[in-house]
């Protein structure tokens, strides 16, 4: 990226540690130049009728309020997201977005980070017990044989959702299977569901042996839950980034240099191991649950975008490369809560309204994410890490409670 750190950087927007009103004020002055609506993100818009929310919330009473900010821009060359954004992160933990801006400007500095979403696939798995397991097995032959009926069913219940794979995998007299299907620009938890019920439905009466019981989804898809799954094959939209911060980059930001980032990064991994967690990472949570809450994404399914692998080495030119990889995005433009006020503002910030648009939504939550992990790794190395949260993150400054 060396070429590219010679292009003009992205315009910057006041200070993110500005508290003050007039700050507040220049920012929604900045968006508004730069042509976006915020209306409902400033609470300027007209109260939206419950009605709307119809099959979103029961016994809605009003909304909970959480605050946003903004970080940016950052400059991305993705394969579907390529230029520079301003990010939306709705948070309440202090110094979150500061970190964000500080890794997005080291990026900028370096030219900006790759990114691509590789594939989309949403899994529904049911499975179907039979009277013992020489039944079974024969079950689990013939299910494959019917992946075209299968294919066909599920086309009908949607002008997206369709059926890619399916395998079978035997547990004594049971049979669960895994079908995974494109979604398009949603999410697409409901669609795979409504799908799946199609698919039973229709096999139900073809099998030459009847099952004795059978669930719609088995918990073998890993919905909403961290698992290895998602590294073997694929849940959700997978996405990646990287970025190459040459020495003196590191030392501007971190007071780090290549060698004590990438040592850093090494021991949080052996850590990580001991833990026995599911992949490698510092915080992605962070950066994914700040973007599902303000872009109207599912947040229970940040449980699953946390199962992903941070890579933070030093290169053979003696620069430190940084990638993530997020196998399991569960992530949509449309469809879900991107209908809602404030989260459509957000998206729209981002370029992702509407169909043709998912896939660049993943990649701007994958470079998000790197940047929270650059942030994070050199907060330990270069040893700032507790003293960034003890002045940036105190609650209740002004209020006494401090």
């Amino acid at each position: 990226m060396n070429d590219d750190a010679r292009s003009p950087g992205p315009r910057r927007l006041p200070s993110t540690t500005d508290a003050t009103r007039e700050a507040r004020d220049a920012r929604r002055a900045r968006l508004r130049e730069d042509g976006h609506a915020i209306d409902a993100i400033s609470g300027t818009a007209p109260e939206l009728d419950p009605a709307a929310l119809a099959g979103s919330i029961e016994g809605f009473i009003g909304f909970a309020q959480l605050p946003l900010g903004i970080a940016g821009p950052v400059r991305i060359r993705g394969q579907h997201a390529d230029g520079d954004f301003i990010v939306p992160l709705a948070t309440s933990e202090g110094t979150l977005v500061a970190s964000y801006q500080h890794a997005f400007n080291a990026i900028n500095r370096a030219g900006g980070a790759r990114a691509a979403c590789s594939r989309q696939l949403v899994g529904r798995a049911p499975c179907f017990t039979f009277a013992d397991l020489s039944v079974a097995s024969i079950m689990a032959a013939w299910l494959p044989t019917q992946f075209v009926p299968m294919q066909q069913a599920a086309a009908g219940t949607s002008r997206f959702c369709r059926l890619q794979g399916a395998r079978t995998s035997l547990v004594g007299n049971t049979v669960y299977l895994m079908l995974e299907y494109a979604t398009g620009d949603a999410a697409g938890q409901n669609m795979v569901t409504l799908a799946t019920q199609a698919v039973c439905a229709m096999l139900l009466p073809r099998m030459p042996h009847a099952p004795t019981s059978w669930l719609v989804e088995s918990v073998l898809s890993g919905d909403k839950r961290a698992s290895a799954q998602a590294f073997l094959g694929s849940r959700g939209r997978n996405a990646s980034a990287e970025v190459v911060l040459p020495a003196r980059t590191l030392n501007r930001y971190w007071r780090a240099d290549p060698a004590a980032m990438a040592r850093a990064w090494q021991q949080a991994t052996a850590g990580s191991i001991q833990t026995g967690s599911i992949g490698v990472q510092g915080n992605v949570a962070n950066a994914v649950a700040a973007l599902f809450i303000a872009c109207g994404q599912d947040a229970a399914c940040v449980s699953e975008a946390t199962t992903s692998l941070t890579r933070i080495e030093v290169d053979a030119s003696g620069d430190l490369y940084a990638s993530v990889t997020l196998p399991n995005l569960i992530v949509g433009t449309v469809g879900g809560g991107t209908f809602l006020p404030t989260a459509r503002e957000c998206l729209a910030m981002l370029g992702c309204i509407g169909t043709g648009t998912a896939a660049k939504f993943a990649e701007i939550c994958a470079v998000t994410a790197l940047a929270g992990e650059l942030a994070i790794a050199g907060a330990m190395a270069s040893g700032a890490f507790a003293d960034a949260h003890a002045t940036g993150g105190r609650k209740g400054r002004g209020t006494g409670e401090a």
